[in-house]
């Protein structure tokens, strides 16, 4: 490649990297404005409608930005989360926590971005129960619990992926439900209560010294990644 070429290249990516930034923001921008309508009105175009208005976006860039309706404003509320809990990470020194601790930190860090939004996220657990939802609701969980393990420094290829990303999503959605109802001060209650239950998920090892005459028969789960990155 000549170094013409190169630097168009570059700069091509760049501005790539740059509109995709800026998609997010507006994706982001929108959404907010959208959540306190979520509260009282659920997940409707209704909710959508209002929170383009406070927003003052037109009806064409909400299609424009969430071109699936509300399943993509309701993916993209977990993805949000999803962020706001790995930037909060990034700004912590987990350096010396026991991987126990920094689990736990991680799902305290998504529930408290979550807090302002708190009757939208129990409108939401309602959408997602809902049967034709379950898909969705399934991905954004296995996202959640993924990029949690991966955030905390967990490299398991074994038995223990799948073990570690089926036991924390048990943990995630009861420390929600728990989390939704607590009055507590500064929830200690729902952080005792994930403390609890995270405590549960460190038993692994003892469980997949049990169950691991079968590893070996489970496909890769990197390949299997890949190939839904794909599709």
């Amino acid at each position: 490649m000549t170094t013409g070429r190169r630097r168009r290249a570059e700069r091509a990516g760049v501005d790539g990297g740059s509109a995709a930034a800026e998609r997010m923001a507006l994706r982001d921008r929108l959404l907010l404005a959208i959540l306190p309508h979520v509260a009282f009105d659920g997940w409707t175009d209704r909710a959508l409608a209002a929170g383009a208005r406070d927003s003052g976006d037109s009806a064409v860039t909400v299609q424009r930005l969430f071109p699936g309706g509300i399943k993509d404003v309701v993916g993209h509320f977990g993805d949000w989360a999803d962020r706001r809990m790995l930037d909060g990470l990034k700004a912590e020194n987990i350096a010396d926590l026991r991987l126990r601790e920094r689990v736990a930190l991680a799902v305290r860090l998504r529930l408290t971005a979550l807090a302002p939004h708190r009757e939208a996220v129990r409108r939401t657990l309602a959408w997602l129960a809902l049967p034709p939802n379950a898909p969705l609701a399934l991905r954004g969980l296995w996202r959640t619990v993924d990029a949690i393990w991966y955030a905390v420094g967990d490299r398991a290829t074994d038995f223990g992926f799948y073990t570690k990303r089926g036991l924390l999503a048990g943990v995630i959605s009861a420390t929600t439900l728990y989390w939704l109802d607590d009055d507590s001060d500064g929830h200690a209650a729902s952080w005792a209560f994930l403390d609890r239950r995270i405590a549960d998920v460190m038993r692994i090892p003892a469980l997949r010294a049990r169950l691991g005459r079968f590893g070996d028969r489970l496909p890769n789960p990197f390949r299997i990644l890949r190939g839904a990155h794909r599709r």
